[in-house]
Order: structure tokens, then C-alpha cells, then sequence
């Protein structure tokens, strides 16, 4: 429908009509309508829902407070909870346990047909008890009055005391009859807020009506309770069914809940029938019962039989940092070796995790970026403050990770290329050599502590390049260079105190030989993708015991690692250990290499082994000597030896001395040891350079 408006042209004032369309608004919603979507938000509202839950809960408190005082008191005067607590020992196996409470039970029954026999006596005696008492009370009070009437000289006296027992006793008739009306009125309302006060403290109500911190039970604590519920509901019939024949006792399966560290530990004793790799197995479903996420839970199997240990941490503590290192917080702290152990980290109690590294081939493995350099470069940066051990390290990554050890290893080798896997290689036979020696040497001889760090080691056993002889140096075969080079150490070198120490990426066989993996004393991972990269890192015997690096969260549980070793403290029955490491970063670990350079007389690192070329060997003398003002002849064939072991590997003393003294800068003796002097050595390519450019000039 339409209206025609006239209006004035703004220009010409001539008259124009304009229709205007006008559409009529909608008619409203019929009533019945309007009031159906307001009772239907009314009803969905979410505070609509929070106070039925409140008024349901509440309710329900009092109901479920009544079902616990029943049970309470039916316990309190009844033999049910022996017969419960028998029926657990029985389905636990335990018929010693069921026995002695079967016999504490009868005497609890015994006891009771006693008392209930002295009940029939007992309206007698109560009668006899109530005539001579009140014979004796009225006698005590006319005697009273007696003393008292010859004391006043008043006979009236005689009844006073007596008087005085009335008038108290119509006083307290009094109160009662005062007191008696409310407390009638009262008493009921008392008796329900007794109930619901014990309703509410053991949440007695069905989970959608509890409040929404207890349903999720975030920081919920662990007690007896919930554990046996999560155990129950973990979907094994076995285990359901054994507690439920237990009833309410289920937690006699328990032992104590003790504190440890940033969570609990309880022991957990199961029945018979159900074997530990079931519970092992549910690991995710019991967090989740326990309302933990799955890192937050962890079941080891202790020495005990058909036992499982279960450590639960309080929630989101293993989501903090635990603090600086102690080779960072304390510049005085030095290593030793052979009696010293490492400040790793914590373990999950809380307890400084310590290793130690004497004579341990070592093993790290894990998924990238996960801290495995930063954890393996710790433990290097504690035994450097012990002056006696010596380095050679390769760092098969290159970017950096390990250049503060310039200038205190002997060898530092830092690149990926096949070219620098050939370095390492040659590096890691030349340890092989100096094994050897030491093997060779009298018995009794003491070495010092030499130990090879190679980082990334699936670069070396995935390396395609062959040498001149067609041997590989990659590969697990019976040829692969590097390969051999680490098992014979593995097989020898803690004897004579050379240790190799491998960190590796995602293991497998290919980049990991079983022959490798199964050599180090101690291996740690962090963590893994898979079960099976968890076994070929740790073992079958620590992931059977528990083990679990492939339930660790990449990204999240960066520097954690589980342990394998006899050389960190690991509780009785465990094969494995959890340790949260510190970290040290780059500018700590430069601080901390500082100050164990400063305890040595100063080290030449090499950084590339030549391969071939025409040696110089008074400038490769000049070059291994270093900073230090005079060195051992015999150090001073070991580092020849790894500079090159083509041209020196096969060097003795007397072959040094002929080259200093054919220079003449023969060899001298030191506090009755023979040594080489730096500045004759110096002395002696500097005359030799002269007198070959004099020559060249004329």
C-alpha cells in the first residue's frame, strides 16, 4: 500500500508527488508463544542450572550423609567390617590375614553376647544401686543437718541440707521443662545439619550435581579412596571384581600414601588373578581416574610381589622449572672422577639426582630438540673440573653446541659433512690406539681419565663414505670403521679408564647397532615417539620394569630423562629412574669451562686430523705442545698419535728424542721425568727457519 506525499522541488519549487511504500510491522507472537521461550531460557539458563545443581546438592549431602552415620554405626554394632576385611585378605590371596580377622571378629562377637547377657541383669542392680544410694544420700544429708542443727543450736537445721536437695532437683525439673520445647523443635534440624555436614566433606552426591572444581578435580589430593575407585573403574574385571568383593576395605590393598618430592607414592598390593603389566597397560585411564594427566602418572614395579608402585604428581608441579645448576650457582665447586658423582638433576621426589661417571660408557638418546646435547654437555662440564681428564670430542651437528671446550679438549671436531665423520672416526681409532697402549703398559700403571664425546652419533653410523680400502665408515657390519672403533672401546676401555660417550637421535637399528646401544653402562632417554625406540634405547629389563620415555611430551618435558644405570641412586625394585636436568645454557657452560681451564696448564686443541699430507714433525711437536711450558714426553706421544696416527701412531720415545735432538732441543729431565721443553722447541724452529731463509737469500 502506498501514500502520495507532495513535496517542493529544491530548484524549480514546482510540486511533486512522491508514493511513499510503507510495509506494516510484523504482528507479535501470540502470547502463549512469548511465554513458552521465556520459561524454556528461564529453564536453560546456566544460573537456572547452577541453582538446581545447588538445591540437588545439597539435598543430596543429607541423604548421603544418613547412608555414611548408617553404615558407621551399623559397623560400630555389628562383626560387618571383619567379615569385610576378611573377604579382602581372601580375594588378596592373604589366608593369614583373613584367618586373624576371622579370629578378631569371633572375639569381638564374644564380646558383645557378654554385654548383652549383663543387660538382663542389669534392671536389678540399677534398682538395688538406686535404693542403697538413695538410703545412703538421705542419710548423708540428715547427719548434715544434725551437725549443723548442734552447731546453730537450732533444731529447723536438721531438714535444711534435705530441704536444699529438693529445691535443686525442682530447679532442674524446671530446666528441662524451659529447655525441653526447643530442643524438640530444634533437635530434628540439628540432627539434618549434622548430616549434611558429613555429606558434604565426603562429597556424597553424584558427580553432575558436585561443583565444577571438585568435577574436575583439578588438585584434587590422592587419598586411600580415590586410588582404589581408580583402580576399580580401570575396565579389568579381575581387579573390579576383587574389589568389590571387598567392599568399603578395598584400601587394605593399599600401602602408605607417602609424600615424594612434588606429588605422592603409594604401593598397591594387587589381588590374585590380576598381574602388573594389566595395570602397567592402563596407565592413561588410571591418570585420568585419578584426574591427572598421563605425564602426571607413573607405575613402576617394586621388588615386592604382584605390587605395583604408583607416583602421582600434584597437578601441574611438573609443568615448573627446578632451578639453576649447581656448576652455575657455585664457582667453587671442582670434580672428582673417580669418587664424585654429577649434579644431573632431580628426580621426581624432589632429590638431587647425582651420577656417577667412573668408568660408565654413557648413551643418550632422544627425539630433536628435546635438551639430549644440553644434558650430555652437563655431565662433560662437571668431570672438566676434574684437571686430570682429557676430551675428544666430536660434534657431529657443528653449530656451535660444544666450542666452549676450545682449548680444554685435545680434539674438537665440529661439522656434519661425511668428511667430518671420517675426522671423528679417525678421531675415536686413535682412542682406540691409546686403549691399546694402556693395555700394554705394566700392571699397576695408572692413566688418566680419557674420554670420547661423540654428539649426534647417527651422522657416524649413517655416513655412506668409504675410505681407499672400500671400508665404510657408517654401517653396523664387521668393516664399518667407526662401528668397530666404539665396540672395541666398549669392550676394553673401561679398564684402562677410556670412555665413550655417544648422544643419538630417534633410535633405531640402522643409526643405533643393538651391539652400540647394549655396550653403555648407563643409558638415558628422553623423550621418544614409539615403545620399541623406548627398549632400543633403555632395554627390555627397564621398560618391563616400568620405563616409559615414550609417554614423555615433546616440546613439553624438554631436558627429563629416564635413567638406566647403576651409577644414580634408583629405589630398591626399580630398574629405571625419572630426572628432571638442570640447564645450562651456552654463556653458563663458556663460565663453567673457564674455570676448568684455569685448573690445567693450558690444552692445544686440535680441530682437524690430517689425513696423508708430509708432516713437519718438529712443528706438529711445537704445534701439540701448547701454552704449557714443558710437557711429558710420554703426553706428548699421545698427542702426536692423535694428530696423526699414520705418521705417529707407531712413534716411541726414542724416535722423539731423535727429532729434538737432530733440532737441538733435546728432551731434559723435570723432577725426575723426562719432558720437552716449549721454548727450546720454539728456539729451535726459529734458528731453523733463519738458517733456511739465509740460505735462500744467498
Amino acid at each position: 500500500m502506498g501514500d502520495n506525499v507532495i513535496r517542493l522541488h529544491k530548484s524549480t519549487d514546482i510540486p511533486v508527488v512522491t508514493t511513499l511504500t510503507v510495509v506494516p510491522e510484523p504482528a507479535p507472537a501470540p502470547l502463549w508463544v512469548r511465554s513458552g521461550r521465556a520459561v524454556k531460557h528461564a529453564v536453560t539458563h546456566e544460573n537456572t542450572k547452577t541453582a538446581a545443581r545447588a538445591v540437588a546438592r545439597h539435598s543430596l549431602y543429607v541423604v548421603g550423609g544418613a547412608r555414611i552415620v548408617g553404615r558407621r554405626a551399623w559397623d560400630g554394632r555389628t562383626a560387618a567390617r571383619y567379615e569385610r576385611y576378611m573377604r579382602t585378605a581372601e580375594a588378596a590371596g592373604n589366608m593369614e590375614l583373613a584367618a586373624e580377622w576371622e579370629e578378631r571378629g569371633q572375639r569381638y562377637r564374644d564380646a558383645r553376647h557378654r554385654r548383652r547377657m549383663d543387660l538382663l541383669h542389669s534392671p536389678l542392680d540399677a534398682g538395688k544401686s538406686a535404693l542403697v544410694g538413695t538410703g545412703m544420700g538421705i542419710g548423708g544429708l540428715v547427719a548434715l543437718g544434725i551437725v549443723m542443727a548442734i552447731a546453730t543450736k537450732d533444731v529447723s537445721d536438721v531438714v535444711t541440707p534435705l530441704m536444699a536437695a529438693v529445691e535443686f532437683i525442682n530447679l532442674l525439673i524446671t530446666i528441662v521443662q524451659v529447655v525441653w520445647g526447643p530442643a524438640v523443635t530444634l533437635g530434628p534440624f540439628l540432627a539434618l545439619l549434622a548430616l549434611w555436614a558429613v555429606g558434604s566433606k565426603q562429597h556424597a552426591a553424584p558427580a553432575w550435581a558436585l561443583p565444577a572444581t571438585v568435577r574436575n578435580g583439578e588438585g584434587e589430593p590422592i587419598t586411600p579412596s580415590i586410588v582404589v575407585k581408580a583402580l576399580r573403574d580401570l575396565g579389568v574385571p579381575a581387579l573390579r571384581n576383587a574389589i568389590k568383593d571387598m567392599g568399603d576395605a578395598g584400601a587394605s590393598m593399599l600401602g602408605p600414601i607417602r609424600i615424594a618430592g612434588c606429588g605422592v607414592e603409594v604401593d598397591v598390593t594387587l589381588p590374585s588373578g590380576v598381574s602388573t603389566n594389566e595395570v602397567q597397560a592402563k596407565r592413561r585411564k588410571l591418570a585420568e581416574n585419578l584426574s591427572r594427566h598421563e605425564h602426571e602418572v607413573f607405575i613402576t614395579i617394586p621388588q615386592a610381589a604382584r605390587t605395583v608402585r604408583l607416583w602421582v604428581a600434584d597437578s601441574g608441579a611438573l609443568d615448573e622449572p627446578i632451578g639453576p645448576s649447581p656448576l652455575v650457582t657455585d664457582e667453587t665447586m671442582t670434580a672428582d672422577y673417580a669418587k664424585g658423582r654429577a649434579p644431573w638433576g632431580q628426580d621426581l621426589r624432589g632429590d638431587t639426582a647425582a651420577l656417577s661417571l667412573y668408568q660408565r660408557h654413557l648413551l643418550i638418546t632422544g627425539l630433536s630438540n628435546q635438551g639430549k646435547t644440553v644434558a650430555l654437555r652437563s655431565l662433560a662440564l662437571w668431570v672438566a673440573l676434574d684437571r686430570s681428564v682429557q676430551f675428544l670430542m666430536g660434534d657431529l651437528k657443528g653449530v656451535g653446541d660444544w666450542a666452549m671446550f676450545d682449548g680444554l679438549a685435545l680434539t674438537l671436531i665440529q661439522g656434519p659433512t661425511d668428511e667430518h665423520v671420517m675426522q671423528v672416526t679417525e678421531m675415536v681409532e686413535s682412542a682406540v690406539e691409546e686403549m691399546n697402549r694402556r693395555i700394554q703398559a705394566p700392571p699397576g700403571t695408572q692413566f688418566p681419565p680419557l674420554i670420547v664425546v661423540v654428539d649426534e652419533a647417527q651422522v657416524a653410523f649413517m655416513c655412506p663414505a668409504v675410505d681407499d680400502e672400500k671400508r665404510p665408515y657408517g654401517g653396523s657390519k664387521a668393516t664399518s670403521r667407526y662401528f668397530m672403533a666404539v665396540r672395541k672401546i666398549h669392550n676394553q676401555g673401561r679398564a684402562v679408564n677410556v670412555l665413550m660417550w655417544q648422544g643419538t637421535q630417534d633410535p633405531t637399528d640402522q643409526n643405533l647397532p643393538k651391539l652400540v646401544r647394549e655396550g653403555a653402562h648407563t643409558r638415558a632417554s628422553l623423550a621418544l615417539g614409539t615403545e620399541q625406540q623406548a627398549r632400543m634405547a633403555l632395554g627390555d629389563k627397564a621398560v618391563d620394569g616400568g620405563a616409559a620415555p615414550n609417554m614423555l611430551r615433546p616440546g613439553l618435558d624438554k631436558g627429563t630423562l629416564v635413567v638406566a644405570s647403576d651409577g644414580i641412586k634408583i629405589p630398591a625394585g626399580q630398574a629405571s629412574i625419572t630426572v628432571r636436568t638442570h640447564y645450562i645454557d651456552d654463556d653458563g657452560a663458556k663460565a663453567i669451562t673457564d674455570r676448568a681451564k684455569a685448573l690445567r696448564d693450558g690444552v692445544t686443541t686440535l680441530h682437524a686430523i690430517d689425513r696423508g699430507e708430509q708432516r713437519d714433525p718438529l712443528a706438529d711437536i711445537a704445534a701439540v705442545l701448547g701454552d704449557a711450558s714443558r710437557v711429558l714426553t710420554a703426553d706428548v706421544l699421545k698427542r702426536l698419535s692423535t694428530l696423526n696416527a699414520d705418521a705417529y701412531g707407531a712413534w716411541t720415545p726414542g724416535d722423539l728424542k731423535r727429532v729434538l735432538e737432530d733440532a737441538g732441543a733435546e728432551p731434559y729431565k723435570s723432577d725426575g721425568r723426562m719432558v720437552v721443553g716449549r721454548d727450546r722447541v720454539h728456539r729451535a724452529l726459529t734458528n731453523r727457519d733463519s738458517d733456511g731463509s739465509a740460505s735462500a737469500d744467498g
